[in-house]
């Protein structure tokens, strides 16, 4: 087994997937992606086929933290809907195989954006894939949630008290000091919680430019990947998401667009993106948005820090960059606490 492969077992892999999984052949070799800081994925290679396979971390976890049985729940849901997702094979919640919960599912082939700065294309060639990125998370909110079967996916009631609630709680478990504009955050969002509105949608949880792949040939999504985070809730909490990446510095730390002259790059303006999904939702425009984006910098901050955490804790999937990572937890609160007009 390869160094890469070093924290998956292929052989009681491949004999659980010669057992449960229809048209498996091994012996299989498998290579740990870069990525995945909360579940590790690995490429599988048998003699079948290639495959993806996702697993919990090893170690002691935060409750209800890396729940792969979610992911690939609602992957398998969505399959042949509007939104695309890659093939879900089969699921193991056996602990003793592996020493965790794993799935494995197609890999699905694409071209991969790690940033929004969309390099590798051409100015004329990047708000296509702005447009489509807009396309597809309407569609995710627009998931019928019965006809699918996720009515119960997710609890029903305010879903910002919950989140707030949530991710407050999982901080706490994962703090390692008392950061003020975290705690000042924290607070201001209590404290301006808005009603619930009855929207009550499909929510991805982390939806970015760099947990979707795209076909080679057209700026068309081929698959929305990392479900980790979804559940039923409110859809602004995406949309927010979208924006807040944008917010941040340019890089392959911050990943983002702060200071870019979007226009001038063929990059979609954060309005025009609000507007247009608007548009494809038939809603008449947001009111205080600077909540729901001011609530995204907030959860980041508390999953980079479990991220530093299990850094610490020697469970990261990928220390090194886990512990550079719990230095932005200062400054997702900071930019929190901008959305929300407090500085």
């Amino acid at each position: 087994m390869s160094n890469a492969a070093a924290h998956l077992d292929t052989e009681a892999v491949a004999r659980w997937l010669s057992e449960h999984m229809e048209g498996f052949v091994g012996p299989l070799t498998a290579e740990k992606f870069a990525g995945g800081q909360s579940n590790p994925t690995f490429r599988l290679t048998a003699k079948s086929g290639t495959y993806v396979l996702r697993r919990k971390p090893p170690g002691q976890l935060l409750k209800s933290a890396h729940a792969v049985d979610r992911e690939f729940r609602v992957q398998r849901a969505l399959w042949q809907s509007d939104v695309p997702v890659a093939r879900m094979h089969v699921l193991c919640d056996d602990d003793s195989v592996i020493g965790s919960m794993f799935y494995v599912m197609e890999e699905v082939k694409g071209r991969h954006f790690s940033e929004p700065t969309l390099d590798a294309l051409s100015n004329d060639e990047r708000r296509p894939v702005f447009e489509e990125m807009n396309r597809v998370l309407a569609a995710i909110h627009d998931v019928d949630l019965a006809a699918s079967g996720l009515s119960d996916y997710g609890p029903e009631g305010n879903y910002y008290e919950r989140q707030v609630g949530r991710w407050t709680k999982q901080y706490r478990a994962s703090e390692t000091q008392t950061i003020a504009s975290m705690e000042a955050l924290i607070a201001w969002l209590d404290a301006n919680m808005p009603a619930d509105d009855g929207q009550r949608t499909l929510v991805h949880g982390d939806y970015r430019i760099d947990n979707m792949l795209f076909r080679t040939d057209e700026p068309r999504c081929a698959a929305v990947l990392d479900w980790e985070l979804s559940t039923t809730g409110h859809p602004f909490a995406d949309l927010g998401a979208v924006i807040m990446q944008w917010g941040m510095p340019p890089g392959s730390e911050g990943r983002g667009l702060s200071g870019i002259d979007r226009r001038a790059q063929g990059l979609m303006e954060d309005q025009e993106f609000i507007d247009l999904y608007c548009q494809r939702r038939g809603l008449p425009g947001i009111d205080r948005f600077g909540f729901y984006l001011a609530f995204n910098y907030f959860r980041m901050g508390a999953i980079i820090q479990g991220v530093y955490k299990r850094a610490l804790d020697g469970n990261a999937s990928n220390p090194e960059r886990a512990k550079r990572l719990g230095g932005f937890v200062g400054t997702f609160a900071e930019q929190g606490l901008k959305a929300a007009g407090l500085v």
